[in-house]
């Protein structure tokens, strides 16, 4: 192993937009409020925002959307904090800015205890009338009237919201558009509002962010000088991911907020998969997924379709943003079959949906006591034990390695599956519930396989709520 000599890296971005130099840029106060944080922009900090902040002739900001993707402990939050700061402190009108990361408390931790104290200890803390710690309302009130807002992550969201900027924080963590849901709509009437999308890169599963990358990508390939600017710093796959001289060449922040001996332990203790995308910011794949890639991919079908009678499955996101129906039947040869019926923000829908999918399917619905699902309280529904469901998980990854049930080929199943994590259960596992990882279509997956199998515990219920209006797509 070699290292550099320098003590402090001068990494060049992979991927870079260029600076119009004719332009005026805001990038200068943004760099200014770094300073006055206590926290002077390295290289990488001050050429983002030097671009991100440039001007139009008519003063409008020149790039409505600036995404970023760097390794972990770069100094993401400095360069967020201080274009949230010189929104709200330097404009010449009070100024909405929304920060949203994985979920809601990872952003309402990330504003109040990592944002917060550095400005109580800056010269700018005079100029905050208040910060806001009630569950719901967190965020910064400034003296003249500006407001950092915490978002939850949700698509509703924004709602009934003037958002001057966005910030969407570790956009690898998000399977769809949900914040950009919530704060694109919010920013429309806002002539100067700007998107910031920051974020280490992910797995094949990080739907959001990997649109993002592919369109950043083209728009720095092509040279754009408006719409979307983009960044990104990463080791390339050819290099050596073991040699510190690598690190050194590629890391904008080595010898700054991260050193070489952070770097070489962390090459010990992580697994290979997650060091490339923490520590070289390179995007992972299936080798780490709890179902192989290739098994899942054998027992999808465009055409397969569950037969009645229905067990249908109810799972509800540990955030309670999202929820899930899966419908489990034998199919035409008798193999079960897997379909995701429905999946939609929130949870008020669930109940009529499920009446009306269990009287027009002679189905039953189940899911499991304990969990978000069970406390909607369903009418008729059957609760399978905690036990149950940890053999359930077991029983659907059986029968997907053994090619002994299909499933309805959809986009947010696989990325649903791609997002599941392995929960220990006692001497087993389960698909696990993990915040900001939304893997609620496969754990119902599972309970409805696992239902198909057993006897009903509960009658089912017929009929449905009237007056219901069904708005959903049949099944």
């Amino acid at each position: 192993m070699r290292s550099k000599s320098s003590s402090r890296s001068s990494a060049e971005p992979i991927y870079a937009t260029p600076r119009s130099s004719n332009r005026r840029t805001r990038g200068v106060q943004v760099g200014r409020v770094a300073r006055t944080l206590g926290q002077p922009f390295m290289e990488w900090q001050q050429q983002v925002a030097d671009v991100a902040g440039e001007l139009l002739p008519d003063g409008s900001p020149a790039f409505r959307e600036t995404i970023t993707t760097l390794m972990r402990q770069q100094g993401k939050t400095t360069l967020v904090l201080s274009h949230k700061v010189e929104r709200c402190t330097l404009r010449p009108t009070s100024q909405r800015v929304a920060y949203t990361a994985q979920t809601g408390m990872d952003a309402r931790k990330k504003v109040l205890d990592d944002e917060v104290p550095i400005l109580q200890n800056s010269k700018l803390w005079p100029l905050v009338r208040r910060v806001a710690r009630a569950q719901g309302s967190e965020g910064v009130i400034w003296r003249n009237g500006s407001r950092i807002d915490v978002l939850a992550s949700s698509a509703s969201a924004g709602h009934g919201r003037i958002i001057d900027l966005g910030v969407i924080d570790e956009a690898f963590d998000d399977i769809d558009d949900r914040r950009e849901q919530a704060l694109l709509p919010a920013m429309i009437t806002r002539p100067d509002a700007q998107l910031l999308v920051v974020s280490t890169m992910g797995t094949d599963a990080s739907v959001y962010l990997n649109r993002k990358v592919e369109a950043g990508r083209a728009a720095a390939l092509e040279g754009r000088t408006s719409g979307i600017a983009y960044f990104e710093w990463a080791i390339p796959e050819d290099e050596d991911i073991d040699d510190p001289a690598v690190w050194w060449r590629f890391m904008p922040a080595m010898g700054v907020t991260i050193s070489e001996a952070a770097v070489a332990h962390a090459r010990t203790t992580m697994s290979d998969g997650e060091f490339r995308r923490a520590f070289g910011n390179q995007r992972t794949r299936s080798a780490e997924r709890v179902i192989p890639e290739a098994s899942w991919r054998a027992v999808c079908r465009p055409q397969a379709r569950p037969e009645d009678p229905l067990t249908l499955a109810v799972e509800v996101s540990p955030d309670r943003d999202w929820a899930a129906i899966v419908a489990c039947g034998p199919g035409v040869d008798g193999v079960p079959v897997l379909e995701l019926v429905d999946y939609r923000p929130s949870v008020g829908w669930v109940h009529a949906r499920a009446a009306q999918l269990r009287a027009d399917h002679h189905g039953r619905v189940v899911v499991e006591k304990g969990s978000p699902a069970a406390a909607l309280q369903i009418a008729g529904v059957e609760e399978l034990s905690t036990a149950d469901a940890v053999r359930a998980s077991g029983a659907l990854f059986d029968a997907v390695i053994d090619a002994t049930v299909l499933v309805r080929s959809d986009a947010r199943m696989d990325a649903a599956l791609a997002a599941a994590t392995k929960q220990p259960a006692g001497e087993a596992w389960r698909f696990g519930r993990k915040a900001g990882r939304d893997a609620a279509p496969i754990v119902a997956a599972s309970l409805a396989l696992w239902g198909l199998r057993q006897p009903a515990a509960v009658a089912p219920v017929p009929g449905y709520y009237a007056g219901y209006d069904d708005e959903v797509e049949e099944l």
